[in-house]
């Protein structure tokens, strides 16, 4: 019996412990050189840049709330994901984002949400090397950019 134990402490290496203490709205994942954690917050904004980088979308929708000043400022400054039109659910590996857009008005809609999910995945797992599971489009509103502008071309001072 004496050999054999010997023989199983010389043939097997003793394996490397690695702790990944999860954190709560990131991905954490571990090697030998150390650790590297995603937070949620930068999927979304990765998410957000590559949708708008898609030719008919109008805009992101912030989640849960109207569009007013505030949530387009925060939108610009740097808000939360649900202030950015994108939600994200991170895991060690994988990503499942929600997006919600206003599409222009004369676009087809499946094509948009076809490049939309092309596009979001290729940067993220790009990027992160999360891979996207799931991409969920919420398409809330058209953009009629010629009404929009007619309206305001009409729009006279009600005091002179």
């Amino acid at each position: 019996m004496a050999t054999a134990t010997k023989n199983k402490e010389t043939d097997v290496a003793p394996a490397k412990k690695t702790s990944v203490n999860a954190i709560e709205g990131a991905s954490v994942t571990q090697d030998e050189s150390g650790q590297t954690i995603i937070r949620n917050q930068v999927v979304a904004k990765i998410a957000s840049l590559a949708v708008r980088e898609i030719e008919g979308v109008h805009r992101l929708v912030p989640f849960g709330a109207t569009q007013s000043v505030v949530s387009l400022a925060k939108t610009v400054t740097g808000g939360t994901m649900r202030d950015l039109g994108v939600q994200v659910e991170v895991g060690t590996r994988e990503a499942a984002i929600d997006v919600r857009i206003v599409v222009d008005y004369g676009v087809s809609i499946p094509a948009i949400a076809e490049a939309i999910r092309r596009n979001v995945a290729e940067r993220v797992e790009e990027m992160t090397g999360l891979k996207v599971v799931e991409i969920n489009i919420d398409v809330v509103d058209l953009y009629f950019g010629e009404e929009e502008e007619e309206v305001e071309e009409a729009a006279e001072p009600r005091v002179h």
